[in-house]
């Protein structure tokens, strides 16, 4: 069987690999693309999308409990069932669509593993692929546990696609999955454990609003054991043990359900780098400034799998069409980092733009930090939230804002008017010269500053 030939082999069906064959075929190169899973990628299939999808169910239930009393006569009930029919109507159609827009373009589709047998030849299945160009887009999985019962470990996907939402449930690791699935669950009812090796959860996020949160997640019924590190789960008859060191002590917990939120690592183990000369670390795929491979010239990567990505999908466009104008045009498009906002959808979210105080202390001389709780402020009283706190960072020299960070309602929106200020180097007096909608959340802003 001959091999097949193209111009760009893309790996990797996500919107990162979808963004860069769509646009190379329409600039009449001969493109082919693999995808080990269904077509679409994490974000829309199992990450970001259904997560907000299943999410939105828990956040009438927590507006509904903060007003009981107000306005409110009868809480009403989540039933998890029915929040999983209203999530697979965003994520059933994705696969068929997203590859049936491939092919419209004449992009050759495969399904199946792809690794490296030479640095211009590709195994995919039974195919034996050659290209001139390949860029890999395959994003992020989960990372495994070196742990006696690792076996037992369910991962992130195996939650978003509960039938039945177990009694019990441990989540090893107090990242942003873990946490927002320990949210999501503690409201539908059940009891809920999160195990972290830290002494707080969310180790990238402000750890004055982390403490804001972990609390607030102890009144919503979840149990957090840090400063904790799981070594082995065991199956009994009804339920897993999972046992764990903390403080020079063995202890275990009992669960119907548990779960492997440690975090996530570059999908490249089975590509078989080696072979295609690619060079690659823990953190992902090498590249220069434009997204190429420090060693084959040939690769390219883009997404949450380059060793320059962000495990944010805001960046796969910019990346994308970075990669695709190389391909393309030669080396000339350089990829530019912008300020990027992070926000976890726990409730209430927590949000973070710019420096952290650390850094900013770090990077000038002297610093502003307005920090303060803001529950007596009107948007928080006027639907009895109960967290809703702010931290802004300027550079007093300057008086720019450097960092942002957030507790509350909406802070995932409200973050972005920081982010925007942070990217065009705005001032606080530049911020208060802006006139924000009364009563708004980004009305909030500028008092804030």
């Amino acid at each position: 069987m001959a091999n097949k030939k193209f111009d760009v082999f893309v790996i990797g069906g996500g919107s990162a690999g979808q963004a860069v064959a769509k646009t190379c075929a329409k600039a009449g190169l001969h493109v082919a693309i693999t995808e080990r899973r269904d077509y679409g990628g994490t974000c829309p299939l199992r990450g970001c999308d259904p997560k907000k999808a299943l999410l939105a169910a828990t956040e009438v239930l927590e507006f509904a409990k903060n007003m009981n009393g107000n306005g409110i006569v009868k809480l009403p009930r989540l039933l998890w069932s029915d929040m999983q029919k209203f999530k697979k109507k965003f994520t059933k159609p994705i696969p068929k669509a997203a590859e049936e827009s491939l092919v419209a373009l004449g992009v050759v589709t495969f399904s199946g593993e792809a690794s490296f047998l030479s640095e211009d030849t590709m195994v995919v299945g039974d195919e034996i692929i050659e290209a001139d160009k390949f860029v890999i887009a395959t994003g992020l999985m989960p990372l495994e546990l070196p742990i006696e019962g690792a076996e037992y470990l369910k991962m992130s996907d195996d939650f978003l696609n509960l039938k039945k939402l177990p009694e019990q449930l441990v989540f090893v690791g107090g990242g942003y999955i873990g946490m927002e699935f320990a949210h999501m669950a503690a409201r539908a009812g059940a009891k809920v454990t999160v195990i972290h090796s830290h002494e707080r959860p969310l180790n990238e996020f402000d750890p004055d609003l982390v403490d804001v949160l972990t609390d607030y997640s102890k009144k919503i019924g979840i149990k957090f054991i840090l400063n904790a590190k799981v070594n082995k789960v065991k199956k009994g008859k009804k339920k897993f043990k999972v046992h764990f060191e903390q403080n020079g002590h063995t202890n275990h917990i009992k669960a119907n359900m548990v779960f492997n939120t440690a975090g996530r690592v570059p999908a490249i183990a089975m590509l078989e780098l080696e072979k295609a000369n690619v060079a690659y670390s823990a953190k992902g795929i090498e590249v220069n400034e434009y997204l190429q491979n420090t060693k084959n010239k040939n690769v390219y990567a883009c997404g949450d799998v380059s060793e320059h990505g962000l495990p944010l999908t805001s960046m796969t466009g910019p990346e994308a069409n970075t990669v695709s104008a190389n391909i393309l045009e030669g080396n000339k498009a350089k990829i530019n980092t912008p300020v990027i906002p992070s926000v976890v959808y726990t409730l209430p979210n927590i949000a973070s733009v710019g420096y952290s105080e650390e850094e900013a202390k770090k990077r000038y001389k002297n610093v502003t930090v307005n920090h303060e709780s803001a529950t007596d402020w009107f948007n928080a009283r006027r639907i009895n939230a109960p967290v809703y706190a702010y931290k802004v960072l300027v550079n007093e020299r300057t008086k720019a804002i450097v960092g942002a960070h957030i507790i509350g309602p909406h802070a995932g929106e409200t973050i972005n008017l920081f982010s925007m200020a942070i990217r065009k180097e705005m001032t606080i007096d530049d911020m208060k010269e802006i006139i924000f909608a009364y009563p708004s959340w980004g009305y909030d802003v500028n008092r804030m500053l």
